[in-house]
């Protein structure tokens, strides 16, 4: 079985000042964005401190729909040249090149 795409926040920060004003140029908080996409509120938490550093590829399309930004301008699509960097069991995942 295939393990589903992951994407991998280029910048929390970025993220953290896209919140600020989003597309709509309303802010958007933790909570909220939370609420928006479906996750827990500590998923947007730890991706803004970096603890966490990919989401499933559907999460990452949800966060941009809800900021009104283009996907690439904050995720970048694990693999070869972007590793993931989380701990998935799979010696084979991700190596850098």
């Amino acid at each position: 079985m295939i393990a589903p795409p992951r994407y991998r926040l280029l910048k929390p920060r970025l993220l953290r000042e896209l919140m600020e004003r989003t597309g709509t140029g309303a802010p958007l908080s933790g909570r909220e964005l939370a609420a928006m996409v479906d996750v827990p509120r500590s998923t947007i938490d730890a991706l803004l401190n970096g603890v966490t550093k990919t989401q499933p590829a559907d999460v990452a399309e949800r966060i941009v729909r809800a900021i009104g930004v283009d996907l690439l301008i904050l995720w970048a699509p694990t693999g070869r040249s972007v590793p993931s960097e989380e701990p998935t069991g799979d010696a084979r995942t991700a190596v850098p090149v």
